[in-house]
Protein backbone atom coordinates (compact mmCIF):
# COMPACT_ATOMS: atom_id res chain seq x y z
CA UNK A 1 0.00 0.00 0.00
CA UNK A 2 1.34 3.46 -0.90
CA UNK A 3 1.88 6.17 1.71
CA UNK A 4 -0.86 8.21 0.02
CA UNK A 5 -3.32 5.30 0.19
CA UNK A 6 -2.42 4.62 3.82
CA UNK A 7 -2.87 8.29 4.69
CA UNK A 8 -6.24 8.31 2.94
CA UNK A 9 -7.39 5.24 4.86
CA UNK A 10 -6.23 6.68 8.21
CA UNK A 11 -7.92 10.01 7.45
CA UNK A 12 -11.12 8.21 6.50
CA UNK A 13 -10.99 6.18 9.71
CA UNK A 14 -10.47 9.33 11.78
CA UNK A 15 -13.45 11.00 10.13
CA UNK A 16 -15.62 7.95 10.81
CA UNK A 17 -14.45 7.92 14.44
CA UNK A 18 -15.18 11.64 14.79
CA UNK A 19 -18.65 11.25 13.36
CA UNK A 20 -19.29 8.29 15.64
CA UNK A 21 -18.17 10.36 18.64
CA UNK A 22 -20.54 13.17 17.70
CA UNK A 23 -23.40 10.71 17.26
CA UNK A 24 -22.61 9.07 20.59
CA UNK A 25 -22.43 12.46 22.29
CA UNK A 26 -25.74 13.52 20.78
CA UNK A 27 -27.33 10.24 21.79
CA UNK A 28 -26.05 10.67 25.36
CA UNK A 29 -27.36 14.24 25.45
CA UNK A 30 -30.71 13.19 24.06
CA UNK A 31 -30.90 10.34 26.57
CA UNK A 32 -30.08 12.74 29.42
CA UNK A 33 -32.72 15.18 28.23
CA UNK A 34 -35.24 12.36 27.93
CA UNK A 35 -34.39 11.32 31.49
CA UNK A 36 -34.87 14.88 32.65
CA UNK A 37 -38.24 15.08 30.93
CA UNK A 38 -39.31 11.89 32.69
CA UNK A 39 -38.24 13.44 35.97
CA UNK A 40 -40.26 16.59 35.22
CA UNK A 41 -43.31 14.47 34.41
CA UNK A 42 -42.95 12.60 37.71
CA UNK A 43 -42.38 15.83 39.64
CA UNK A 44 -45.67 17.17 38.30
CA UNK A 45 -47.42 14.75 40.67
CA UNK A 46 -45.40 16.01 43.63
CA UNK A 47 -46.25 19.59 42.71
CA UNK A 48 -49.95 18.78 42.36
CA UNK A 49 -49.99 17.23 45.83
CA UNK A 50 -48.40 20.46 47.11
CA UNK A 51 -51.20 22.59 45.68
CA UNK A 52 -49.62 23.66 42.39
CA UNK A 53 -52.13 23.92 39.55
CA UNK A 54 -51.53 22.37 36.15
CA UNK A 55 -51.56 25.84 34.55
CA UNK A 56 -48.85 27.11 36.92
CA UNK A 57 -46.68 24.04 36.37
CA UNK A 58 -46.98 24.23 32.59
CA UNK A 59 -46.19 27.94 32.60
CA UNK A 60 -43.13 27.42 34.79
CA UNK A 61 -41.72 24.53 32.73
CA UNK A 62 -42.70 25.83 29.28
CA UNK A 63 -39.07 26.51 28.28
CA UNK A 64 -37.34 24.07 30.63
CA UNK A 65 -36.48 21.16 28.37
CA UNK A 66 -33.03 20.11 29.59
CA UNK A 67 -30.83 20.46 32.67
CA UNK A 68 -28.49 23.43 32.97
CA UNK A 69 -24.99 21.94 32.85
CA UNK A 70 -23.41 25.18 34.07
CA UNK A 71 -25.45 24.93 37.27
CA UNK A 72 -23.91 21.53 38.01
CA UNK A 73 -20.43 22.87 37.29
CA UNK A 74 -20.99 25.81 39.63
CA UNK A 75 -22.39 23.51 42.30
CA UNK A 76 -19.16 21.51 42.24
CA UNK A 77 -16.91 24.56 42.32
CA UNK A 78 -17.69 26.91 45.19
CA UNK A 79 -14.31 28.21 46.40
CA UNK A 80 -15.60 31.44 47.98
CA UNK A 81 -15.37 30.41 51.61
CA UNK A 82 -12.25 28.29 51.08
CA UNK A 83 -10.26 31.27 49.79
CA UNK A 84 -7.78 33.06 52.07
CA UNK A 85 -9.51 35.30 54.60
CA UNK A 86 -8.03 38.50 53.20
CA UNK A 87 -9.25 37.64 49.70
CA UNK A 88 -12.85 37.26 50.81
CA UNK A 89 -12.85 40.56 52.70
CA UNK A 90 -10.98 42.43 49.96
CA UNK A 91 -13.69 41.42 47.51
CA UNK A 92 -16.52 42.48 49.82
CA UNK A 93 -15.24 45.45 51.83
CA UNK A 94 -13.46 47.86 49.51
CA UNK A 95 -13.58 51.48 48.44
CA UNK A 96 -16.15 50.73 45.71
CA UNK A 97 -18.62 48.91 47.98
CA UNK A 98 -18.22 51.56 50.67
CA UNK A 99 -18.60 54.50 48.27
CA UNK A 100 -21.57 52.97 46.48
CA UNK A 101 -23.17 52.20 49.83
CA UNK A 102 -22.95 55.85 50.86
CA UNK A 103 -24.43 56.94 47.54
CA UNK A 104 -27.26 54.44 47.89
CA UNK A 105 -27.89 55.72 51.41
CA UNK A 106 -28.59 59.15 49.94
CA UNK A 107 -30.49 57.91 46.88
CA UNK A 108 -32.79 55.65 48.91
CA UNK A 109 -33.00 57.72 52.09
CA UNK A 110 -36.81 57.60 52.33
CA UNK A 111 -36.89 53.85 51.78
CA UNK A 112 -34.25 53.34 54.45
CA UNK A 113 -36.18 55.62 56.82
CA UNK A 114 -39.18 53.32 56.31
CA UNK A 115 -37.03 50.22 56.81
CA UNK A 116 -35.73 51.48 60.15
CA UNK A 117 -39.18 52.68 61.22
CA UNK A 118 -40.98 49.43 60.34
CA UNK A 119 -38.38 46.82 61.22
CA UNK A 120 -35.91 48.45 63.62
CA UNK A 121 -32.84 47.35 61.64
CA UNK A 122 -29.94 49.74 61.04
CA UNK A 123 -29.94 51.04 57.46
CA UNK A 124 -26.21 50.46 57.07
CA UNK A 125 -26.62 46.76 57.85
CA UNK A 126 -29.29 46.52 55.14
CA UNK A 127 -27.08 48.39 52.67
CA UNK A 128 -24.16 46.05 53.41
CA UNK A 129 -26.34 42.99 52.77
CA UNK A 130 -27.52 44.54 49.50
CA UNK A 131 -23.91 45.11 48.45
CA UNK A 132 -22.70 41.62 49.25
CA UNK A 133 -25.73 39.86 47.79
CA UNK A 134 -26.04 41.69 44.46
CA UNK A 135 -23.66 44.68 44.38
CA UNK A 136 -26.59 47.01 44.95
CA UNK A 137 -28.56 45.28 42.19
CA UNK A 138 -25.83 45.36 39.52
CA UNK A 139 -25.63 41.56 39.43
CA UNK A 140 -29.29 41.31 38.38
CA UNK A 141 -28.43 42.68 34.93
CA UNK A 142 -25.65 40.15 34.38
CA UNK A 143 -26.92 37.33 32.19
CA UNK A 144 -23.83 35.25 33.04
CA UNK A 145 -24.98 35.17 36.68
CA UNK A 146 -28.77 35.31 36.60
CA UNK A 147 -30.69 32.35 35.21
CA UNK A 148 -34.12 30.70 35.19
CA UNK A 149 -34.85 29.69 38.80
CA UNK A 150 -37.15 26.82 37.79
CA UNK A 151 -34.48 25.34 35.51
CA UNK A 152 -31.68 25.80 38.07
CA UNK A 153 -33.60 24.14 40.88
CA UNK A 154 -34.90 21.39 38.59
CA UNK A 155 -31.34 20.66 37.51
CA UNK A 156 -30.17 20.34 41.11
CA UNK A 157 -33.18 18.24 42.10
CA UNK A 158 -32.64 15.95 39.12
CA UNK A 159 -28.87 15.53 39.05
CA UNK A 160 -27.22 16.76 42.29
CA UNK A 161 -27.70 14.14 44.99
CA UNK A 162 -26.08 16.37 47.61
CA UNK A 163 -28.61 19.18 47.07
CA UNK A 164 -31.57 17.11 45.87
CA UNK A 165 -33.74 17.50 48.95
CA UNK A 166 -33.01 21.22 49.24
CA UNK A 167 -33.71 21.80 45.55
CA UNK A 168 -37.04 19.96 45.57
CA UNK A 169 -38.20 21.99 48.56
CA UNK A 170 -37.12 25.26 46.94
CA UNK A 171 -38.67 24.29 43.61
CA UNK A 172 -42.10 23.80 45.20
CA UNK A 173 -41.71 27.16 46.95
CA UNK A 174 -40.73 28.83 43.66
CA UNK A 175 -43.81 27.40 41.94
CA UNK A 176 -45.99 28.77 44.75
CA UNK A 177 -44.41 32.22 44.30
CA UNK A 178 -45.26 32.08 40.62
CA UNK A 179 -48.77 30.84 41.33
CA UNK A 180 -49.34 33.66 43.82
CA UNK A 181 -48.76 36.21 41.06
CA UNK A 182 -45.94 38.22 42.65
CA UNK A 183 -43.75 37.69 39.58
CA UNK A 184 -44.11 36.49 35.99
CA UNK A 185 -42.41 33.29 34.87
CA UNK A 186 -39.89 35.21 32.74
CA UNK A 187 -38.98 37.40 35.74
CA UNK A 188 -38.36 34.47 38.08
CA UNK A 189 -34.58 34.63 37.83
CA UNK A 190 -31.81 34.03 40.33
CA UNK A 191 -28.43 32.51 41.02
CA UNK A 192 -27.40 28.95 40.15
CA UNK A 193 -28.77 27.85 43.55
CA UNK A 194 -32.08 29.70 43.19
CA UNK A 195 -31.28 32.80 45.28
CA UNK A 196 -33.44 35.63 43.95
CA UNK A 197 -33.58 39.38 43.67
CA UNK A 198 -31.61 42.31 45.07
CA UNK A 199 -31.13 40.61 48.41
CA UNK A 200 -30.84 37.02 47.13
CA UNK A 201 -33.63 35.21 48.93
CA UNK A 202 -34.07 31.51 48.32
CA UNK A 203 -37.75 30.71 47.63
CA UNK A 204 -38.58 29.48 51.15
CA UNK A 205 -37.03 32.63 52.64
CA UNK A 206 -39.11 34.67 50.23
CA UNK A 207 -42.25 32.90 51.41
CA UNK A 208 -41.37 33.51 55.05
CA UNK A 209 -40.08 37.07 55.00
CA UNK A 210 -40.71 38.93 51.72
CA UNK A 211 -42.78 42.11 52.21
CA UNK A 212 -44.60 44.63 50.04
CA UNK A 213 -42.98 47.80 51.37
CA UNK A 214 -43.85 49.96 48.37
CA UNK A 215 -47.55 49.10 48.75
CA UNK A 216 -48.31 48.03 45.17
CA UNK A 217 -49.83 44.69 46.17
CA UNK A 218 -46.81 42.55 45.17
CA UNK A 219 -43.74 41.37 47.02
CA UNK A 220 -41.26 42.19 44.27
CA UNK A 221 -37.64 41.70 45.34
CA UNK A 222 -36.49 41.69 41.69
CA UNK A 223 -37.36 45.24 40.60
CA UNK A 224 -38.56 47.01 43.78
CA UNK A 225 -35.73 48.24 46.00
CA UNK A 226 -38.15 49.03 48.86
CA UNK A 227 -39.56 45.50 48.78
CA UNK A 228 -36.08 43.95 48.63
CA UNK A 229 -34.57 46.00 51.45
CA UNK A 230 -37.70 45.70 53.57
CA UNK A 231 -37.64 41.92 53.09
CA UNK A 232 -34.01 41.69 54.24
CA UNK A 233 -34.80 43.78 57.31
CA UNK A 234 -37.90 41.69 58.03
CA UNK A 235 -35.80 38.51 58.01
CA UNK A 236 -33.41 40.02 60.56
CA UNK A 237 -36.21 41.41 62.73
CA UNK A 238 -38.08 38.08 62.76
CA UNK A 239 -34.89 36.27 63.79
CA UNK A 240 -34.35 38.50 66.81
CA UNK A 241 -32.45 41.62 65.66
CA UNK A 242 -31.96 44.00 68.59
CA UNK A 243 -32.55 47.58 67.53
CA UNK A 244 -29.78 49.96 68.56
CA UNK A 245 -27.36 47.18 69.53
CA UNK A 246 -23.99 46.62 67.88
CA UNK A 247 -23.13 43.42 66.05
CA UNK A 248 -19.67 43.36 67.66
CA UNK A 249 -16.39 45.21 68.19
CA UNK A 250 -12.84 45.01 66.93
CA UNK A 251 -10.68 44.31 69.95
CA UNK A 252 -7.04 44.17 71.03
CA UNK A 253 -5.84 40.97 72.68
CA UNK A 254 -3.38 41.08 75.59
CA UNK A 255 -0.20 39.12 74.96
CA UNK A 256 0.41 35.87 76.76
CA UNK A 257 -3.16 35.37 77.96
CA UNK A 258 -5.41 32.39 77.35
CA UNK A 259 -9.04 33.08 76.60
CA UNK A 260 -12.21 31.24 77.63
CA UNK A 261 -13.98 29.16 75.04
CA UNK A 262 -17.53 30.21 74.28
CA UNK A 263 -19.29 33.27 75.61
CA UNK A 264 -18.63 35.64 78.48
CA UNK A 265 -19.89 39.09 79.34
CA UNK A 266 -18.14 42.10 77.85
CA UNK A 267 -17.18 43.08 81.41
CA UNK A 268 -15.51 39.69 81.89
CA UNK A 269 -13.62 40.04 78.61
CA UNK A 270 -12.46 43.50 79.63
CA UNK A 271 -11.32 42.17 83.00
CA UNK A 272 -8.83 39.85 81.27
CA UNK A 273 -7.57 42.65 79.03
CA UNK A 274 -9.64 42.29 75.87
CA UNK A 275 -10.42 45.93 75.09
CA UNK A 276 -11.93 47.78 72.13
CA UNK A 277 -9.45 48.70 69.41
CA UNK A 278 -10.76 52.29 69.31
CA UNK A 279 -10.17 52.72 73.06
CA UNK A 280 -13.84 53.30 73.92
CA UNK A 281 -15.76 51.51 76.66
CA UNK A 282 -18.27 48.76 76.02
CA UNK A 283 -21.71 50.43 76.19
CA UNK A 284 -23.49 47.32 77.53
CA UNK A 285 -20.91 45.51 79.68
CA UNK A 286 -23.34 42.75 80.68
CA UNK A 287 -24.01 41.66 77.08
CA UNK A 288 -22.75 38.18 76.19
CA UNK A 289 -19.94 38.11 73.61
CA UNK A 290 -17.79 35.54 71.84
CA UNK A 291 -14.25 35.97 70.55
CA UNK A 292 -13.67 35.53 66.80
CA UNK A 293 -10.14 35.40 65.37
CA UNK A 294 -10.33 34.27 61.75
CA UNK A 295 -6.55 34.48 61.30
CA UNK A 296 -5.53 33.52 64.81
CA UNK A 297 -3.91 35.89 67.29
CA UNK A 298 -1.78 37.51 64.58
CA UNK A 299 -4.82 38.85 62.70
CA UNK A 300 -7.68 41.15 63.63
CA UNK A 301 -9.82 40.06 66.58
CA UNK A 302 -13.50 40.67 67.33
CA UNK A 303 -15.95 40.24 70.15
CA UNK A 304 -19.27 39.42 68.50
CA UNK A 305 -22.70 39.85 70.05
CA UNK A 306 -26.27 38.66 69.58
CA UNK A 307 -26.83 40.60 66.34
CA UNK A 308 -23.83 38.87 64.74
CA UNK A 309 -25.62 35.55 65.18
CA UNK A 310 -28.79 37.05 63.70
CA UNK A 311 -26.76 37.98 60.60
CA UNK A 312 -25.77 34.33 60.36
CA UNK A 313 -29.43 33.46 59.86
CA UNK A 314 -29.04 35.17 56.49
CA UNK A 315 -25.88 33.18 55.75
CA UNK A 316 -24.38 30.81 58.31
CA UNK A 317 -20.75 31.77 57.62
CA UNK A 318 -18.71 33.76 60.16
CA UNK A 319 -16.99 35.43 57.21
CA UNK A 320 -20.28 36.57 55.76
CA UNK A 321 -21.63 38.01 59.02
CA UNK A 322 -18.34 39.75 59.73
CA UNK A 323 -18.19 41.20 56.21
CA UNK A 324 -21.71 42.62 56.62
CA UNK A 325 -20.78 44.18 59.96
CA UNK A 326 -17.48 45.66 58.80
CA UNK A 327 -18.95 47.02 55.57
CA UNK A 328 -21.89 48.54 57.46
CA UNK A 329 -19.46 50.22 59.85
CA UNK A 330 -17.54 51.86 57.04
CA UNK A 331 -20.64 52.90 55.08
CA UNK A 332 -21.73 54.69 58.27
CA UNK A 333 -18.43 56.58 58.38
CA UNK A 334 -16.48 54.52 60.90
CA UNK A 335 -12.77 53.95 60.19
CA UNK A 336 -11.37 50.72 58.74
CA UNK A 337 -9.81 47.99 60.84
CA UNK A 338 -7.06 49.10 63.19
CA UNK A 339 -5.34 45.78 62.57
CA UNK A 340 -5.66 44.66 58.96
CA UNK A 341 -5.73 41.15 57.54
CA UNK A 342 -2.38 39.47 57.00
CA UNK A 343 -1.63 39.61 53.28
CA UNK A 344 1.69 38.30 51.91
CA UNK A 345 1.79 41.26 49.49
CA UNK A 346 0.92 44.94 49.15
CA UNK A 347 -2.85 45.34 48.67
CA UNK A 348 -4.30 47.07 45.62
CA UNK A 349 -7.16 49.54 45.75
CA UNK A 350 -10.36 48.63 43.92
CA UNK A 351 -9.39 50.83 40.97
CA UNK A 352 -5.91 49.32 40.87
CA UNK A 353 -7.41 45.81 40.90
CA UNK A 354 -9.50 46.75 37.87
CA UNK A 355 -6.34 48.08 36.22
CA UNK A 356 -4.61 44.77 36.89
CA UNK A 357 -7.50 42.88 35.27
CA UNK A 358 -7.40 45.20 32.24
CA UNK A 359 -3.67 44.67 31.81
CA UNK A 360 -4.05 40.91 32.18
CA UNK A 361 -6.75 41.03 29.52
CA UNK A 362 -4.57 43.13 27.20
CA UNK A 363 -1.80 40.52 27.48
CA UNK A 364 -4.25 37.73 26.63
CA UNK A 365 -4.36 36.09 30.07
CA UNK A 366 -7.84 37.09 31.21
CA UNK A 367 -11.21 37.29 29.46
CA UNK A 368 -13.54 37.77 32.41
CA UNK A 369 -15.28 40.86 33.76
CA UNK A 370 -13.28 43.91 34.76
CA UNK A 371 -15.06 44.01 38.10
CA UNK A 372 -12.28 44.64 40.60
CA UNK A 373 -12.96 41.33 42.33
CA UNK A 374 -10.40 38.56 42.32
CA UNK A 375 -11.92 35.16 41.66
CA UNK A 376 -10.64 31.92 40.18
CA UNK A 377 -10.24 33.24 36.62
CA UNK A 378 -8.27 36.26 37.79
CA UNK A 379 -6.01 34.13 39.98
CA UNK A 380 -5.25 31.70 37.14
CA UNK A 381 -4.47 34.62 34.83
CA UNK A 382 -2.14 36.10 37.44
CA UNK A 383 -0.36 32.76 37.88
CA UNK A 384 0.16 32.41 34.13
CA UNK A 385 1.66 35.87 33.91
CA UNK A 386 3.80 35.31 36.98
CA UNK A 387 5.20 32.16 35.38
CA UNK A 388 6.12 34.08 32.22
CA UNK A 389 7.92 36.91 34.01
CA UNK A 390 9.66 34.75 36.60
CA UNK A 391 7.68 35.62 39.72
CA UNK A 392 6.42 33.14 42.32
CA UNK A 393 3.16 31.68 41.03
CA UNK A 394 0.97 32.55 44.02
CA UNK A 395 -1.93 34.19 42.15
CA UNK A 396 -1.92 37.24 44.44
CA UNK A 397 -3.24 40.57 43.07
CA UNK A 398 -0.28 42.54 44.37
CA UNK A 399 1.15 45.99 43.83
CA UNK A 400 4.43 44.23 43.09
CA UNK A 401 2.87 42.51 40.07
CA UNK A 402 1.01 45.61 38.87
CA UNK A 403 4.22 47.64 39.06
CA UNK A 404 5.97 45.09 36.84
CA UNK A 405 3.12 45.27 34.33
CA UNK A 406 3.19 49.06 34.25
CA UNK A 407 6.84 48.97 33.20
CA UNK A 408 6.20 46.66 30.25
Amino acid sequence: MTVRALTKRVTSSLKIAAVAAVIASSATSAFADAGFQRWVSEFRGVATQSGITRATFDRAFANVTAPDREVLELAQNQPEFNAPVWQYFDNQVNDESIGNGRRMAQQHRRTLDAVERNFGVDRNIVLAIWSIESRYGQALTNERIMRNVIRSLSTLAYADKKRQRFARQQLIAALKILQNGDVRADQLTGSWAGAMGHTQFIPTSYQAWAVDLDGNGKRDIWTSVPDALGSAANLLKDNGWRNGHAWGYEVVLPKGRKFPAGKATLAQWQAIGVVRADGQNYPRPNDQAELKVLEGREGPAFLVLHNFNVLKRYNSSDRYALAVGLLANQISGQPPLRRDWNRPFTRLSFTETQELQKRLSAHGYYNGEIDGRIGGASREAIKALQARIGMAQDGHPSMELLSRLRKQ
